[in-house]
Parts: structure tokens; C-alpha cells; sequence
């Protein structure tokens, strides 16, 4: 089983960057986080961030027939970006929305979520245990279809 993992615009600040919201530790402890749960349950995984929506797009095109499914905290894209949801509706592979913080107890503008409408599932508001859940659930729902 092999996934790939999408990190949106400013996860690379994490740390850095309001952490009262998205706590102290930053991207390369996510990073290895990541890495340890797809060890520890024998996925592949290829992490990716990116703070350009065409790359993300590219990234999840060039997805297709490479692996089983996906990963993505999309970030402040979760909110303003059709080109991903479309990239993801149109790769078609099994994917998970996650986010650190509880998008759906802030801002007004937060509260719709363009990816997630590709999404399988969405986990909120756990931090990085929201990654292992979304890896857990996936390598779940991609057992059952074989």
C-alpha cells in the first residue's frame, strides 16, 4: 500500500506560526510523525508540501496509477480552491481531508471546505493525531476494496 501525504500553504511554518492554534512542534516532527505511523503499519508514504496551488494540483495528477490513495491538509486552500477539489475528483483516488486545528469553531470563511467534497472522510482539530487517524482509516477503507 502506498499513499501520499499533502501538505498545504504554511504547514512548513508549523512551529513558527500562530501556535496557539497549531501548537509547538514543527513541520519536520510532522514530518517524522508521518513517516513513524506508515512504518509502524508497513505503507509507503511520500510526504509533499507545497505553498503553490498549481504544484499541489500537479502533485495530485501526477498521483494517478502511482498510488492507492491520499492524504491532504490542504490548508488555507481547503477554502478558495476548486482546481484541488477538481484534481482530486478527477485522479479519483480514495482521499482523506485533515486539518490541525478545528476549522468548523473558527473564522466564517473557514467554514466551507472545497477538498473536502472529494474527501472520504475529514478529521479536525486533533493535531498531528489527526494524520494517523487519516492514515489508519485509509489503509482501512483501501483493505476492504481489494
Amino acid at each position: 500500500m502506498k499513499i501520499l501525504v499533502i501538505n498545504g500553504p504554511n504547514i512548513n511554518m508549523l512551529g513558527i506560526r500562530e501556535p496557539a492554534v497549531y501548537g509547538s512542534q514543527d513541520y519536520n516532527a510532522l514530518l517524522s510523525f508521518i513517516r513513524k505511523t506508515c512504518e509502524e503499519e508497513g505503507i509507503e508514504v511520500e510526504c509533499f508540501q507545497s505553498n503553490h496551488e498549481g504544484d499541489i494540483v500537479d502533485k495530485i495528477q501526477a498521483a494517478f496509477n502511482v498510488f492507492d490513495g491520499i492524504v491532504i491538509n490542504p490548508a488555507a486552500y481547503t477554502h478558495t480552491s476548486v482546481a484541488i477539489l477538481d484534481a482530486l475528483k478527477a485522479v479519483g483516488l480514495p482521499t482523506v481531508e485533515v486539518h490541525i486545528s478545528d476549522v468548523s469553531t473558527r473564522e466564517d470563511f473557514r467554514q466551507i471546505s472545497y477538498a473536502g467534497k472529494a474527501c472520504i472522510k475529514t478529521y479536525m482539530g486533533l493535531g498531528f493525531e489527526g494524520y494517523r487517524q487519516a492514515i489508519l482509516y485509509l489503509k482501512g477503507y483501501l483493505g476492504e476494496q481489494k
